[in-house]
């Protein structure tokens, strides 16, 4: 009973880790990715028209449309210099509030005073050592224009340059916080040279809609040319790894599980071995082969069940305080969250019950028809 217990416990405990580690992936990526995005299938760009704007902006729960364009540049700032990705975003970005509870310093705008701002990630403003209260000094974004327009008799203008102040400092994740930086449109559309092209359009649904269904409708406005994803789609290769690990560990602790129920084989073995006097005086005074059966199976089952429903509850109250009083942290000081996230699903139950149960009873077959052997061979 307490090799099921144990086993059981742990297998609710890690099915829940992974539970709570796919709703931090997500809470992470809804943050900072939109919940439908539009991009091209071939190419890196595509022309985005005030029409096509207009005619996405009516589809049935669609709320927002912010214009995006992502490239990588170098940004300077005094005499400190790293690499990064500028994310140009309309200004209606705000309104979409996917940073608003991730703030460290500053405020979220794109423009102050008529002046373009830049809202920045964590690592980059330590990496640059970036002062928000300083006005005198400004960030540099440097990007390298199209070379097949550019005259090689003048290596200057290979390059693209614009200052801009930082007004404003975000932190969601380690990656996010080291490599982007939000820029107004109009900024790195200039610095670019990009005019109506846009390398994605992201899309906030209104409140009550259906995702998919906003996607399909989308899909059938746009055509083949554009690839319309959701939040999950985005990453779906980052969730397919986690639900393979998942699947994988589930089923290395339900082999661990069934290499317990070893346990119940050789008691109901040595059971029915030590009671075989007490078959026979039973199968004298009329007991069947059927009544031998369910009581090794009874037995079993008695095992199993008690000590299932012990882990279970074990399991489920240890990942209840672990979420509530946070008893295993992380260990690391920049972990996004400090304690190790859980939830508890209901199907994990189900599922951890139902192999229980159907190895007990795969287990308990032999030594029952061995019990019910020995009946037959008293009488004889």
């Amino acid at each position: 009973m307490v090799g099921i217990a144990f086993s059981t416990a742990a297998l609710i405990i890690v099915l829940s880790v992974f539970n709570g580690l796919e709703d931090l992936l997500r809470s992470l990526y809804t943050s900072f990715d939109p919940e439908i995005k539009i991009e091209a299938v071939k190419g890196k760009s595509f022309e985005a028209s005030d029409a096509l704007l207009g005619k996405i902006r009516a589809v049935p729960g669609v709320a927002i449309v912010t214009e995006v364009i992502e490239e990588y540049a170098y940004v300077k700032y005094r005499d400190a210099a790293v690499g990064a990705i500028i994310k140009g975003v309309s200004n209606n970005f705000i309104d979409q509030h996917r940073l608003d509870d991730h703030l460290d310093e500053g405020s979220l705008v794109l423009n102050e005073k008529g002046a373009p701002v830049a809202i920045v990630g964590r690592g980059i403003k330590h990496a640059l050592s970036l002062a928000l209260d300083n006005d005198f000094d400004m960030l540099q974004v440097i990007t390298i224009k199209n070379f097949k327009s550019v005259s090689v008799l003048n290596p200057s203008k290979i390059y693209s340059q614009r200052s801009i102040h930082p007004g404003a400092v975000f932190s969601i994740e380690k990656s996010y916080d080291e490599n982007y930086i939000f820029l107004p449109l109009d900024f790195v559309r200039d610095l670019l040279d990009y005019g109506n092209r846009r390398t994605a359009l992201e899309v906030k649904t209104s409140t009550g809609a259906n995702t998919t269904q906003v996607q399909s409708s989308l899909k059938e406005l746009l055509g083949p040319s554009l690839r319309v994803l959701t939040n999950e789609e985005q990453h779906k290769d980052l969730y397919r790894l986690l639900k393979f690990e998942k699947f994988f560990t589930f089923l290395g602790l339900s082999i661990l599980i069934s290499i317990g129920s070893i346990n119940i084989f050789f008691s109901l073995m040595m059971l029915a071995l030590d009671k075989k006097k007490d078959i026979s005086i039973l199968s004298a005074l009329g007991g069947g082969r059927s009544l031998v059966l369910n009581i090794f199976m009874s037995e079993g089952a008695l095992i199993s069940f008690i000590g299932a429903a012990t882990g279970l509850l074990a399991g489920g109250a240890i990942c209840w305080l672990q979420d509530r009083f946070g008893l295993v942290g992380m260990g690391m000081e920049n972990a996004v969250v400090p304690n190790y996230p859980v939830r508890l699903s209901a199907m994990d139950f189900v599922y951890t019950s139902t192999v229980i149960i159907l190895v007990t009873l795969l287990v308990s077959i032999y030594p029952a028809n061995k019990a019910a052997g020995f009946r037959a061979t008293e009488q004889l």
